[in-house]
């Protein structure tokens, strides 16, 4: 079969190597204009991109969400829209302070479920104090869409005398740092999916988590940051590895996991560190601020579990490496894609 008759398939939009393929291959080359007004364009593949106004630069990104099932323990599709696109404005540095959203549902949808999800964007936009200041909405015949699928635009604004965070920015010597536990956003909804029980209810872990970006952003020192969304921990390792052409290395005693997670990992054969979270970030910061940033992110509602989880070398460039709880040291292969589908 020619590349051209080639068919899309889920794996595609999994965040793993065959996503990355797709993008290189076949969008990247298909834009001829990726950059504007001097800022950050579409060939970093970064969390966004960005343009520069006068002196201040303005920070933007896009992400559409098909999540399934749409109702999680922990949220729904409207608040996992509001945060990720929050988080991905914080991954960057930039203060979230609007969003755009285009809603598409399936004829018959409930309107309770509508206003439901409706309010969900709402009190997640309240917490962090973004407006939402445009949108559309559009209704397709009954089977041609699944329901409903939510896109959101966010806007953020880089302060004078703070940079862009680029996935490019970690050097030999940082410290990694992961916000809190991963993973609980990919079992809880499996959880709901395949009716699997746990001793306490695992809830998703989606927040917008701004207050733990900017509380280390306010200590300075932080070098690169990417929230483990699709391809979860290692998919993140790895776009920060390859961009700043650096290797690290993590602590398998260090990464936090919980016990529900674990055990569900084992019981389906899925490998933890590659499923995705929704409310955490990793960080690539300055050795020498580490301790005092960890310090200052547990104070907040969504980094009181943050931990120093390695460090960044420059042998063996754009490879990541894990410390077995055995004491050896293992190559973490690149994921091909999000063994969870449509859970984002």
């Amino acid at each position: 079969m020619s590349s051209d008759d080639e068919k899309i398939t889920l794996v595609h939009g999994a965040g793993g190597s065959v996503m990355s393929e797709l993008i290189e291959n076949v969008i990247l080359p298909g834009f001829s204009i990726k950059k504007a007004l001097d800022g950050i364009g579409l060939d970093a593949l970064d969390d966004g991109g960005s343009i520069k106004v006068h002196n201040d630069e303005i920070v933007l990104t896009i992400d559409s969400h098909t999540v399934d099932p749409i109702f999680f323990p922990g949220g729904d599709i409207g608040k996992l829209a509001v945060a990720g696109t929050i988080n991905d404005v914080a991954m960057m540095g930039a203060t979230p302070v609007a969003i755009l959203d285009a809603i598409i549902v399936e004829e018959g949808f409930l309107m309770n479920d509508l206003k439901a999800i409706i309010n969900s964007m709402n009190e997640t936009a309240k917490e962090v104090g973004v407006a939402i200041i445009s949108g559309d909405f559009k209704v397709m015949p009954v089977d041609k869409i699944d329901r409903i699928a939510i896109t959101t635009s966010g806007v953020g604004y880089i302060p004078q005398g703070r940079k862009v965070i680029l996935d490019s920015g970690a050097k030999p010597g940082d410290k990694i740092i992961v916000t809190g536990t991963i993973g609980d956003h990919g079992v809880a909804l499996f959880s709901v999916r395949e009716g699997i029980e746990f001793d306490t209810e695992l809830k998703s872990d989606v927040a917008p988590i701004w207050d733990t970006i900017e509380a280390a952003l306010n200590v300075g020192g932080v070098h690169a940051m990417k929230d483990p969304t699709r391809g979860g921990l290692i998919q993140a390792l790895y776009e920060i590895a390859e961009k700043s052409n650096v290797s690290l290395w993590i602590d398998e005693q260090q990464v936090p996991i919980r016990e529900e997670v674990f055990a569900a990992c084992e019981m389906l054969g899925i490998e933890p560190l590659e499923l995705i979270s929704e409310g955490k970030a990793v960080m690539i910061v300055d050795s020498e601020r580490a301790e005092e940033i960890l310090k200052e992110i547990r104070k907040t509602k969504h980094g009181k579990e943050a931990t120093i989880i390695g460090e960044v070398k420059d042998t063996h460039p754009r490879k990541v490496f894990m410390k077995t709880a055995v004491g050896t040291t293992r190559f973490l292969d690149k994921p091909v894609g999000e063994p969870l589908p449509r859970i984002c």
